[in-house]
């Protein structure tokens, strides 16, 4: 089969085309023939194999040679005692940590995969796994937002970010959106209040204050996140920069332990909520926002628009 691979660690000229074996479901795997994937920061990462704790999978070289974890596509075969899907059946799902997706097939432990609903295509339901369970998990973390809160999304033009903005206005929310100045434009079209240029302007400088920071990028020190929140503010980091993240597990726990803002890291589950995200896109309420569908041959081009910080949105391979 024709796949996308890469032997070393390294920035997206790694990646180049190879044929290898299709590979064979294992005990509680399906065989799924990649139809579409997308792309995730989390690609990224093993790309790049930083964060350090990326190379627990393979220190000097990456033990995962094709990435794509969001794959939405067709079921081929069946491992030994895998009983929720047979041959035929399109599912979706994030495959985080056992990946493949770069790829015309790929075997993934059933229990990582959903049936795909009609009013999915293979495209939506590949953008939709990773970045709509950060954006979920995120929002609703620790307190349930009420209309007229104020609510900041750092990183808002991104691929979480594009369904966080969305899920925060559903809520009643009033959204402001932070991203560069090309991606504003796109932020506002998703329905934000108000959108900040981080170039130009530190929303953690000025006199507003949130009720609720959704942080996708860790790009500030926590005591700079605290000043920006309200009184009983909540801040929730999901990625970004290693040092910020370890600061926040550490001092944002102190903070919140003898202050009255939540400062805290949340670790996304695989997976959870995808129902109610379809059952929102199905109603119309929430939009899967695919900026840009590339081939499978140019799965190095897409990692570059994507590592370079210019989607708008999701950025798709398109397999099959």
């Amino acid at each position: 089969m024709k796949a996308i691979v890469r032997e070393e660690y390294g920035n997206w000229q790694v990646f180049h085309p190879s044929e290898v074996d299709i590979p064979l479901p294992k005990a509680g795997e399906v065989q799924v023939k990649v139809h579409a994937v997308s792309l995730n920061a989390s690609d990224v990462e093993n790309m790049n194999g930083s964060p350090l704790y990326i190379r627990a999978w393979g220190l000097f070289k990456p033990k995962y040679k094709i990435l794509g974890s969001d794959i939405a596509g067709t079921v081929t075969a069946v491992g030994e005692g895998a009983g929720r899907f047979k041959t035929g059946d399109a599912v979706y799902g994030d495959a985080l940590y056992f990946w493949g997706g770069f790829a015309e097939y790929a075997c993934i432990p059933e229990k990582l995969l959903k049936r795909k609903p009609e009013h999915l295509s293979f495209e939506e339901a590949a953008a939709l796994p990773q970045a709509g369970a950060v954006a979920e998990q995120g929002i609703r973390f620790k307190r349930r937002l009420q209309p007229g809160d104020k609510v900041l999304i750092n990183g808002a033009g991104g691929g979480a970010g594009s369904f966080a903005v969305q899920l925060a206005k559903l809520a009643g929310a009033e959204v402001s959106g932070v991203d560069s100045a090309e991606k504003l434009a796109f932020i506002r079209l998703l329905g934000a209040d108000h959108t900040i240029d981080y170039r130009e302007y530190d929303f953690t400088q000025n006199r507003h204050s949130y009720d609720f920071i959704l942080d996708l990028v860790a790009s500030h020190s926590i005591f700079h996140y605290q000043r920006a929140l309200t009184r009983r503010g909540v801040y929730c980091m999901v990625g970004g920069k290693m040092r910020h993240l370890f600061q926040t597990l550490v001092v944002g726990s102190l903070l919140s332990l003898f202050g009255s803002k939540q400062l805290a890291v949340i670790g996304v589950k695989p997976n959870e909520k995808l129902e109610y995200l379809e059952e929102l896109i199905r109603d119309g309420k929430l939009k899967p926002a695919i900026d840009r569908v590339y081939p499978l041959e140019q799965v190095p081009e897409a990692m570059q628009y994507l590592s370079e910080g210019k989607a708008k949105g999701k950025v798709v391979i398109k397999v099959k």
